[in-house]
């Protein structure tokens, strides 16, 4: 596991980056659609964090967060978003579409549910070539509901294959809560049906999400097969910009803005006398200093030559 203040910056680093984008959006400054992931940043630090190095990880619409935490890098992804030819797509992506295979992160979907084909395959794939691997796949509760996820995981119970199927649960598939599109309480029920185990666990909790992931990891790499690990979170923001959010209260929100992961983890830190204000400061400045480097790289970046514009795109 990396150093506690380590893993502090990355959940800093999302929450900042996600905050500067939804402002940027704000004022016209990018275009196009983004979808941010304020107060899912543990599950997504707890779990990049209990990985290994040649692990891979899959992703979502809603994956700025996966990949910090996997340790992307922010001025790569802004500039991403800023349409520039240094952007992990070269400015063709866009927010949904983002993929650094050099740290095991093979990718964000733009397609409810994409990824869980895709880690299957990676997992196969591990199999047969004899190697010590997991794929870790991200999804929300509404992709559950989708062909995609029932297919994915019978053929990963069938084969027991080595890869980590993660729901961020957080609650609302677009604006439809959970409760009125599943005929289960919990999402991690499901996977009795395909002879794996389910795990529920807090997704606000950094070091819940990373106990999860290391047992099923470790399950996996015995050849025991995979994990549904289901993380109970919630969207502080809307489902993308321009969300009212008017399918639920304030005061629904103002409850598990109580129990936001970045003060939880920093109460849990200074619970076991393991933290300070002048360790807080520094971390933020950090933080607060690496997404200005991002903007001003990613505005300082070239556009993409408009006669190399379908280049690598083939759709």
């Amino acid at each position: 596991m990396r150093s506690r203040r380590e893993l502090y910056l990355r959940l800093w680093l999302i929450r900042l980056f996600e905050q500067k984008v939804e402002n940027l959006f704000a004022k016209g400054v990018l275009h196009g659609t983004t979808h941010t992931a304020i107060g899912q940043e543990a599950a997504a630090v707890g779990a990049c964090s209990a990985l290994g190095p040649r692990d891979v990880v899959l992703s979502t619409h809603r994956g700025h967060g996966h990949l910090i935490a996997r340790g992307g890098d922010p001025c790569r992804m802004m500039a991403e978003l800023f349409g520039r030819e240094t952007g992990y797509s070269r400015g063709r992506g866009g927010s949904q579409m983002m993929a650094d295979p050099s740290i095991g992160f093979w990718g964000s979907n733009g397609i409810t549910g994409g990824g869980l084909p895709i880690a299957v395959g990676a997992a196969l794939a591990f199999r047969l070539r004899k190697e010590r691997r997991v794929a870790l796949c991200f999804f929300g509760d509404g992709a559950a509901n989708q062909g995609m996820f029932h297919e994915s995981l019978n053929m990963a119970g069938l084969w027991k294959l080595p890869v980590l199927f993660l729901c961020e649960n957080n609650g609302y598939a677009m604006s439809t809560p959970t409760a009125a599109a599943s005929a289960v309480p919990a999402i991690a029920v499901k996977a009795a049906a395909y002879g794996m185990p389910g795990v529920t666990v807090d997704g606000n909790d950094l070091f819940a999400v990373f106990r999860a992931v290391s047992e099923a990891r470790r399950r996996a790499l015995r050849g025991e097969g995979p994990t549904l690990i289901e993380c109970r979170t919630y969207r502080l923001s809307g489902h993308s910009r321009g969300d009212p959010r008017s399918y639920r209260t304030r005061a629904e929100e103002a409850a598990w803005r109580r129990r936001d992961p970045l003060r939880r983890f920093r109460a849990e830190l200074k619970r076991q006398g393991e933290w300070d204000e002048a360790t807080e400061r520094a971390v933020r400045r950090e933080a607060a200093r690496r997404i200005a480097e991002a903007i001003r790289y990613a505005r300082r970046s070239p556009f993409p030559d408009h006669e190399a514009m379908e280049k690598g795109v083939f759709a």
